[in-house]
């Protein structure tokens, strides 16, 4: 049986959630980003007490199929945008095999459900990681640019600025108030 959980965003939720599902007697066989598949089916009770004690911690049980591929949908986002490094994604095509669904279909939901597109919701992920190397300081802009997979550090520039209306080396000035929790994004 798979579980769909809203508002999980990172390793640390992962944890709370099995937590949760601990305390009400309930084994998970895995647990992923916004996904629990568990062994049997949950009793009536034990939906209910899940429902209210993952409330508690912030996070929703989905049980409408719309809402879960939209969570899937930005869970694979935040997943390959702050957790895995390495080449340019085309996320695309990384969503629709993830979710073995044309992408269009998939594009058409999301802009329809969240209000802006998946393109515009990758930006704004993508501007949340790149905060979070301008706090830490630890690397260079240029190295963030290639990291992040953008052209040029113009490129990460300019759509840095227009998204959060600050240049990047504004930003570092202005420090950590500007940044965002991936699930408010």
């Amino acid at each position: 049986m798979k579980l769909y959980v809203k508002n999980m965003v990172c390793p640390r939720c992962i944890s709370a959630v099995q937590k949760t599902l601990l305390d009400i007697k309930v084994q998970p066989l895995q647990i992923q980003l916004g996904e629990v598949t568990l062994a049997k089916k949950l009793t009536i009770k034990q939906i209910e007490l899940l429902k209210l004690n993952l409330e508690i911690l912030g996070f929703e049980l989905l049980d409408d199929n719309l809402k879960q591929q939209i969570d899937k949908i930005k869970s694979i986002i935040i997943e390959h945008v702050h957790y895995l490094e390495g080449d340019k994604f085309v996320f695309s095509e990384i969503i629709s095999n993830k979710l073995k669904k044309e992408y269009s279909q998939l594009s058409k939901l999301f802009s329809a459900t969240e209000g802006i597109t998946i393109e515009q919701y990758v930006i704004l992920q993508k501007t949340e990681k790149v905060k979070e190397y301008l706090i830490y300081n630890q690397i260079s802009l240029s190295e963030i640019a290639y990291m992040m997979g953008y052209s040029s550090v113009s490129h990460l520039s300019s759509q840095f600025k227009k998204t959060t209306g600050f240049t990047p080396t504004q930003f570092k000035a202005q420090g950590i108030s500007h940044r965002k929790t991936l699930d408010n994004l």
